[in-house]
């Protein structure tokens, strides 16, 4: 009996706990002040032992029935999903992400190294004076042949249900190729070397189907010049990212190894995110786009728009700014 004149005297904490679970449910959006929460978990901390000497005294069924529900509306309210912030996630994107990435010194070096001998490689290939030999070194006679052979007919589409299997195999390759420079970058030397190499047969690739004595180069460019921005800058993300954590082994700055790893992990996932998502909508590109028979203009219209984004959002965005007090 004092057992049951002890939980009906509880019936106000009841009464309270079931008034700020309506609230909550009816209005989601609802965030409590530090006291508010202080006092919802202490309600529900009551609640629930209230239940259990319920349960052990075989109170009413009514009365059990009821603390059940009670303490399962509490649980789901205070244990439920956080509310998506639209706010945080909004700066974290255009604003965190682009910043750390603008002013990373290894992206910076993969930038430099990659696009610096890009150039210098497609220039060479393309030069049939400078040296007429250079495109055979970089690539070989067969593979050059291999892309005057695939390239030797007009883009002029295929069937469109090879189109999505054909996006997957471009994110299984072009991720790859990303993953290489980005594992290679774990022994550091090895992912500029992979990263340079890379550059190389890429630049020798354009310069090559670039000379005008090639008559393939019209229809390698028809197919690459959609897609190309968004794949070359991911190699160069996925590369910066691999040196960034062959690095965090090196210099520690005072940390254990484990933890300068752990730390730079952290900083290198918005890297390897921006890859990620530009090799994806690269993939998509070259698997539904480049073959076509669209238009030269239209894939490079899609080329300058995406070469603008990534302007925007890595310089434009990811240029420091003084910090607003």
């Amino acid at each position: 009996m004092k057992t049951a004149e002890l939980l009906a005297a509880r019936q106000s904490q009841w009464n309270e706990l079931d008034s700020v679970c309506a609230q909550l449910e009816n209005d989601r959006w609802r965030r409590l002040n530090g006291t508010q929460v202080s006092r919802f978990a202490a309600l529900y901390r009551s609640a629930c032992a209230d239940l259990a000497l319920a349960d052990a005294y075989q109170l009413p069924p009514n009365t059990i029935q009821y603390l059940h529900r009670l303490v399962g509306r509490a649980h789901n309210q205070l244990y439920r999903s956080r509310t998506f912030d639209f706010a945080a996630w909004t700066r974290l994107l255009l604003t965190d992400v682009p910043r750390r990435i603008f002013t990373d010194g290894c992206v910076q070096v993969a930038f430099a190294a990659f696009w610096g001998v890009f150039l210098i490689s497609a220039y060479l290939a393309a030069s049939p004076t400078l040296w007429p030999d250079y495109a055979e070194h970089a690539l070989g006679h067969e593979q050059i042949q291999a892309m005057e052979d695939s390239f030797s007919e007009p883009i002029a589409g295929r069937n469109a249900k090879y189109n999505p299997l054909m996006a997957s195999f471009y994110i299984y390759h072009n991720t790859g190729i990303g993953l290489k420079c980005f594992a290679g970058g774990l022994l550091v030397l090895p992912g500029i070397l992979i990263t340079v190499f890379n550059a190389a047969v890429l630049g020798a690739s354009f310069g090559y189907m670039a000379r005008p004595d090639v008559p393939a180069g019209v229809n390698f460019f028809h197919f690459v010049t959609a897609h190309g921005p968004f794949e070359l800058t991911a190699i160069v993300l996925s590369a910066g990212a691999g040196l960034r954590l062959g690095l965090s082994w090196l210099r520690t700055d005072g940390l254990t190894r484990t933890d300068s790893l752990r730390k730079s992990a952290n900083e290198t996932m918005p890297v390897m995110g921006a890859a990620m998502v530009l090799f994806f909508l690269a993939a998509l590109i070259e698997g539904f786009l480049s073959p076509s028979a669209a238009p030269y203009v239209i894939k490079a219209i899609v080329a300058i728009i995406s070469s603008g984004l990534l302007m925007f959002y890595f310089v434009v965005l990811g240029f420091p700014r003084e910090t607003e007090l």
